[in-house]
């Protein structure tokens, strides 16, 4: 498809209608003020507004229960008890009644008024647009943002590609490219994160705009260490299951570096006959084993890719 046929056919898509899904779990302090602003948007083409009540124990559905009459526009879906963000933003994907779905947080962090632009991203060829937090005024904390930049730069370097921001919660997206990945999206926090990782490392069209963000309304449920372990693992097993050579090259050459150094020791340092250790004998089991684990798991990542 040429890219001319490509935008022609994104622009048609978007001014069919969006959706917009707000994730929300105990938001009372902010809820009204987002929702009162997306509802205002004037988007250019028809707009619902699915906000998912991920069993909120506050005031966050009383309120909610009083816009829904307010705004036409409104829909509350209502979990019972708390599912998670992911599962929430997955229940919004399924009830969506338009192609194109944006989703936002509910503690009034993210412009709303940004979200044009990220649909003008979607009407010039991208399944993805990401509003990342690197503009002029962003209200990260400071303990926080070491394990951002880190696990961002591991991000990079396992998918192939610099990501400004791995799991911004501001993003429009084609439905198709979240309904490909269902299956290995997860129920919590780290739904952003895999989504970015799913579509850089397959090649999908991925755009990013600055954006600013705000300090948030209501505390944070995001768990520091818990939560940074996690996302590393995450970042690692989602990155095998698209390129597992990416992880197990790296293993191989440590490896090898260190059975060539042990290798070394066992014939020209030591004061005894040159003969192999138990240490250098295990590093080359381990580097071979590691090297033939990476070629199988590439293999299997091809033969999946061809069905």
């Amino acid at each position: 498809m040429s890219a001319d046929k490509m935008s022609a056919d994104q622009e048609v898509l978007t001014a069919k209608g969006v959706t917009l899904v707000v994730p929300a779990y105990n938001e009372e302090g902010g809820i009204e003020g987002v929702v009162r602003r997306l509802a205002a948007l004037d988007l250019g083409a028809p707009l619902e507004l699915l906000v998912v009540d991920d069993g909120s124990s506050d005031g966050t559905r009383g309120k909610l229960s009083q816009l829904e009459k307010e705004f036409p526009c409104l829909r509350v879906i209502d979990h019972g008890r708390n599912r998670g963000y992911g599962a929430s933003l997955k229940t919004g994907f399924r009830q969506a009644a338009h192609e194109v779905v944006v989703i936002t947080d509910a503690d009034a962090t993210y412009p709303e008024d940004r979200i044009r632009d990220l649909l003008d991203c979607l009407d010039q060829g991208a399944e993805m647009a990401v509003g990342a937090r690197i503009g002029e005024s962003v209200h990260i904390p400071l303990i926080r943002r070491p394990a951002k930049w880190a696990l961002r730069c591991l991000a990079s370097y396992l998918a192939g590609v610099k990501i400004p921001d791995l799991n911004s919660g501001l993003r429009a997206f084609r439905r198709e490219l979240v309904e490909k990945y269902v299956g290995i999206l997860p129920d919590g926090f780290s739904f952003t994160t895999t989504i970015t990782l799913a579509s850089l490392t397959n090649h999908h069209h991925v755009e990013y705009i600055s954006i600013d963000y705000a300090h948030r309304s209501g505390s944070s449920k995001i768990k520091p260490i818990q939560d940074t372990l996690r996302f590393i693992s995450l970042i690692i097993r989602t990155v095998l299951y698209f390129n597992p050579l990416k992880v197990f090259y790296p293993l191989f050459m440590g490896l090898s570096l260190m059975l060539g150094a042990s290798l070394y020791y066992d014939i020209f340092l030591t004061e005894t006959a040159p003969n192999l250790s138990e240490k250098t004998v295990l590093l080359f089991v381990a580097s071979v084993q590691v090297l033939g684990l990476g070629l199988v798991a590439d293999l299997i990542d091809k033969k999946a890719r061809l069905r």
